[in-house]
């Protein structure tokens, strides 16, 4: 039964999401801490911090982790996850694709794209939301460390693996 759910709550992500998987996060945080309670939020957010330093894409690591946990530390969950979370994708991009490249100069597909980039930075910014909970911020350090990692990225352009290593080694040497 764990399988059928973990393949059905995500195979809804898959469908109803789009912008990528920060854009993902909130609705994946929605569904496995608030509605299924597979994960507690400090689980999720360990996953979430874990996920970006790992290869391949947020939602899947997510998804992948979340089906190994909820089904008791078996591959099969994690399959199952995984795959409900890409197959629409895989199936709309290669019904799209023929589609886009024919039409791709028409005036309204270009309005349909640039109604949705706005809604795509409206899912992201719910993510950071969903992100910024006091289990992440516990004191002043938190605020702290998230200050300047923004400044040094937006201002300073430094690189976002040199950022996590040296949030990681003031973490460590902080709490």
């Amino acid at each position: 039964m764990i399988y059928l759910q973990l393949f059905l709550t995500f195979l809804k992500i898959g469908l109803f999401c789009f912008g990528g998987g920060y854009a993902m996060l909130s609705l994946i945080q929605d569904e496995v801490v608030g509605h299924h309670g597979w994960l507690t939020m400090q689980e999720f957010s360990d996953i979430v911090a874990v996920s970006q330093m790992t290869p391949g894409p947020i939602a899947i690591n997510t998804a992948t982790y979340v089906g190994y946990t909820s089904s008791g530390g078996n591959i099969l969950g994690s399959v199952m996850a995984t795959m409900a979370l890409i197959i629409p994708s895989v199936i709309l991009m290669i019904l799209v694709s023929r589609f886009i490249i024919k039409y791709k100069n028409n005036q309204t597909v270009q309005g349909i794209f640039r109604a949705i980039r706005p809604v795509v930075v409206g899912l992201i910014a719910s993510a950071v939301l969903v992100m910024a909970t006091p289990v992440n911020f516990v004191d002043y350090r938190s605020y702290l460390l998230f200050s300047l990692a923004f400044l040094a990225a937006y201002f300073y352009k430094v690189h976002p693996i040199l950022l996590m290593f040296l949030g990681g080694a003031a973490g460590f040497l902080m709490y």
